[in-house]
């Protein structure tokens, strides 16, 4: 009956609330957000890595980075 009056203001808000929620989602997303997307690691991440733990001596480290710089 009062169609364009404040009785559908309530549902109004929760509209404005989903597609806030939606634009956040789509444009939060691709960014780093703490336990999402993490990027991978370059062949040089995991080398130094390797290299950083000890699995690999500085001989190796070397010899592998040279041939991936290469």
């Amino acid at each position: 009956m009062y169609y364009n009056s404040y009785h559908f203001l309530g549902m109004h808000f929760i509209w404005w609330f989903v597609w806030g929620i939606l634009l956040f989602w789509i444009f939060a997303i691709p960014y780093k957000i703490p336990g999402q997307r993490t990027k991978k690691d370059t062949p040089s991440d995991i080398l130094k890595k390797r290299f950083a733990s000890g699995e690999i001596n500085k001989e190796e480290y070397q010899e592998t980075k040279k041939i991936l710089e290469g």
